[in-house]
């Protein structure tokens, strides 16, 4: 963005301010189908995304074939308005990893993102949760 100041050009820059949330879910207790079956996963996930107040504009859900150590994972990506959703499961693990990203520019997203994140963490059902939090485009002074 440029503007001008007493008539000299100026560069006005603006912070992102994206907040960028993952857990990692290990032993899930949930249904197995939760992750092996990309469809009735990715229908949860969009629900979860309205729920939360966030606006869905594009997905893609995918299951991966079966493999020697057991059924194929599903990733799941909802492409949001305010940025994204995705998540991978392991069900020969019992494990599941969630990203969930927004920019927080005209609005402030961050509750959605926590409550989408522990919306998803609830369904999986885990019994060991390690959460990191990163606040992106800060600009350093």
């Amino acid at each position: 963005m440029q503007g001008t100041v007493g008539g000299a050009a100026m560069r006005i820059v603006a912070s992102m301010q994206g907040l960028h949330l993952t857990a990692d879910l290990h032993q899930c207790r949930c249904s197995p189908q939760w992750l092996t079956d990309a469809e009735r996963l990715g229908e949860h996930c969009l629900q979860a995304v309205a729920a939360c107040g966030l606006q869905a504009v594009a997905q893609l859900f995918h299951t991966f074939p079966d493999t020697h150590h057991g059924p194929g994972g599903v990733t799941a990506t909802v492409l949001l308005a305010e940025s994204h959703l995705c998540l991978h499961t392991w069900p020969e693990q019992h494990a599941v990893t969630l990203d969930v990203y927004v920019c927080n520019f005209g609005a402030d997203h961050r509750a959605k993102a926590t409550a989408l994140l522990s919306a998803l963490e609830n369904l999986f059902e885990p019994a060991q949760v390690q959460r990191h939090q990163l606040n992106r485009g800060e600009i350093a002074p």
